[in-house]
């Protein structure tokens, strides 16, 4: 059953001006396309097809602002890096992130989403030094877990953390075996807290 069972798409922006309402809290979720994004939306929310998935990379190519409660809310990124879209495009969804980012007041947390087999790419770097910028606390979910040998994921697990070092906090995960579903739900409460959204 669904820790947030009035969760509900609100709306896509293709423009700052779509944006919802900037009130209450939100936590905004990255990640390079394929690295699994959706999958952990729906595994975090416990909603099957909350967030869409598809086996076409770079299928979120809006700004998808859902409601999880009153006043709460989750915020699905554009995938980045792989989707085979034209330069402009891209500039676009570059640009329409940045707007996001700098003008957000009620953005109180960043989920990156990370392939456990890829470790952190330059596109990866980019998110985390626009989140330390902005002194956004940010949590890494080493997604697809399943696919290594349980060594190889600590080992992972122990070269990223050691790789962000105090920049962001990082976790396995795993959509297909619900690994680390209760600490992503955890820490997603944890920025969306009535403390942190006063």
């Amino acid at each position: 059953m669904s820790l947030y069972p009035e969760a509900h798409f609100i709306k896509s922006a293709n423009a700052a001006r779509q944006f919802v309402p900037d009130t209450g809290a939100e936590v905004a979720v990255a990640g390079r396309s394929n690295s699994g994004k959706s999958s952990a939306i729906n595994v975090i929310v416990n909603r099957r097809q909350f967030a869409r998935t598809s086996k076409t990379p770079g299928r979120t190519q809006l700004i998808n602002f859902f409601s999880l409660r009153d006043r709460q809310r989750l915020i699905d990124l554009p995938g980045y890096g792989f989707a085979r879209v034209s330069e402009n495009r891209r500039d676009h969804w570059r640009n329409l992130i940045a707007d996001y980012f700098e003008t957000r007041q009620s953005l109180r947390g960043l989920f990156l989403i990370v392939d456990i087999r890829r470790r952190l790419t330059e596109f990866d770097r980019q998110m985390l030094a626009f989140s330390e910028l902005t002194s956004l606390p940010t949590h890494v979910l080493l997604t697809k877990t399943d696919k290594l040998k349980r060594g190889q994921a600590a080992t992972a697990l122990l070269e990223v953390r050691r790789d962000l070092g105090d920049t962001a906090t990082v976790q396995q995960f795993s959509a297909l075996s619900r690994l680390g579903e209760d600490e992503a739900r955890a820490k997603l409460n944890e920025f969306l807290s009535e403390k942190s959204a006063q």
